[in-house]
């Protein structure tokens, strides 16, 4: 027997805390790329955040599955999660050839994403009304 089980309201989640820390790596590695044409230090800071996005990357995937899949969860996330994982791979791939002209604007585009998919795992849900019930 199968037990759902659902995430109690005003708790933090897995794939919050996930979501959350992508975002904030995404963050982070815009403030450094803008460091890369300033400082020397630059690099290095954006080498390693790259490192700390692919990997926040792969644990909301992690998360996003966890909370699916035992947790009774909807699917959905996962498939925004996979696709933030292709999304990151094709960044870093870019960013090692230096194709700048595609790197940068893929960064702001999953910038973007990672905000709005962060607003949907904070938003509380509400229920879906019964077809009976009035509006």
């Amino acid at each position: 027997m199968a037990t759902q089980t659902t995430a109690v309201p005003g708790r933090i989640t897995f794939p919050q805390v996930a979501i959350v820390l992508q975002t904030a790596a995404l963050f982070f590695q815009a403030a450094t790329a803008g460091l890369l044409l300033s400082s020397s230090s630059g690099a290095a800071l954006h080498d390693v955040g790259s490192r700390v996005m692919y990997g926040a990357s792969m644990l909301y995937v992690l998360a996003a599955i966890l909370a699916w899949r035992p947790g009774g969860g909807s699917p959905l996330p996962v498939l925004y999660a996979s696709g933030f994982l292709v999304l990151a791979s094709v960044q870093v791939v870019l960013g090692i050839t230096h194709v700048a002209s595609l790197h940068v604007p893929l960064g702001i585009l999953m910038f973007g994403l990672s905000v709005l998919d962060l607003a949907r795992a904070l938003t509380p849900r509400r229920r879906a009304q019964r077809s009976g019930d009035p509006l």
